[in-house]
């Protein structure tokens, strides 16, 4: 658990300090849009980055889970 509360990756395993979910969870997506409201191109390139990084910690472990894509990019577009 981070000392903020916030919501915020554990790498490599890309899963949340605070509620071990798979990041970003469904709260770090909410503060995310929030911090983002004005900027919502900004945040697809944070969110890009994230998931390059996440691509490359995680293939080192083992296989590309399927749905990475997903968890890091395609939320934020239909939100």
């Amino acid at each position: 658990m981070t000392a903020s509360g916030e919501h915020l990756p554990e790498r490599p395993a890309w899963l949340c300090r605070r509620c071990g979910e798979p990041w970003p969870c469904p709260p770090a997506k909410t503060d995310l849009l929030h911090e983002y409201r004005d900027f919502r191109s900004l945040l697809m390139i944070y969110l890009a980055a994230q998931h390059w990084q996440a691509s490359e910690d995680l293939t080192a472990r083992s296989e590309i889970p399927a749905n990475l894509h997903t968890r890091f990019l395609s939320w934020a577009r239909r939100a």
